[in-house]
């Protein structure tokens, strides 16, 4: 359940987590963007790079760290889907090219995974609705999208307390075949479904007794202003972007196999 500590808001004071939570998502579509703009192994590794100094100054490396640790199993699979399918598709031989557009793949993910690892340790639930709300976004879909960011790593939470508890009870969830080990998790899954709805119905009823939805015009306490910081954020942001688009159109990016030419 490490991935989801990714998703878990920590309160600390600093310069990433004062930013505006529209330029950090801001931030985080463009390198989404960028990412899809190129499959060549250099860019996107220097991509991950250059995102690691915003993990420092915001000071969460520690959770930073176990979301990709978290991540590490499914980008471990997609590298493995894509090296196969490049195996089989060049004639049963490994080459360079393949190995290349393997580790393209998953690093790509991992970009991906790094930037909204940011975007949610470093963003408040609330200034992130709040941010929903002054973008003229229906207050409806922003309580229910908040709603659902807080609830995640609480019932992943809850998840790693079951299966605590059922592996002492004697459970064993890495022994059988793979349709064994499915089988294996049904007694955590059906106490979480219970707990979820528990806790759905719970929200339910104190919505209700605070008389949500009773007024259309609501109001708020605090209003997101961009400030200085902002604008030089979302002025690097776009420099990313505009250098991106300039070396994917004019700049010939070199490939793994002339590297590894090159070196020899």
């Amino acid at each position: 359940m490490s991935f989801f500590d990714g998703l878990r808001f920590r309160r600390v004071r600093s310069p990433i987590h004062d930013l505006d939570p529209r330029i950090k998502f801001f931030y985080a579509c463009i390198i989404f963007v960028v990412a899809i703009l190129f499959w060549e192994l250099l860019p996107l590794a220097l991509l991950f790079l250059i995102q690691i100094p915003f993990v420092v100054i915001a000071g969460v490396k520690r959770e930073w760290a176990r979301s990709m640790k978290g991540a590490a199993f499914l980008a471990s699979l997609i590298f493995f889907v894509n090296f196969i399918f490049s195996f089989i598709s060049s004639g049963y031989v490994v080459t360079l090219s393949a190995l290349e557009h393997a580790l393209s793949m998953m690093l790509r993910f991992v970009v991906l995974v790094e930037s909204f690892s940011i975007f949610f340790l470093t963003t408040s639930p609330d200034h992130l609705g709040l941010a929903l709300e002054q973008s003229h976004v229906p207050y409806e879909f922003c309580f229910a999208f908040t709603t659902a960011v807080r609830f995640v790593p609480v019932i992943a939470e809850e998840a790693q307390t079951i299966m605590d508890a059922q592996k002492a009870r004697g459970l064993e969830l890495e022994k059988g075949n793979f349709l064994k080990r499915i089988r294996n998790y049904v007694p955590i899954l059906i106490p979480l479904i219970v707990s979820a709805i528990r806790r759905s119905l719970e929200l339910a009823e104190a919505m209700e007794s605070r008389a949500w939805g009773a007024t259309k015009k609501r109001t708020n306490l605090y209003v997101l202003k961009l400030r200085m910081d902002d604008y030089i954020f979302m002025s690097l942001t776009v420099g990313i972007l505009a250098i991106s688009i300039l070396t994917r159109l004019y700049l010939p990016i070199p490939r793994l196999e002339e590297i590894v030419a090159g070196l020899v």
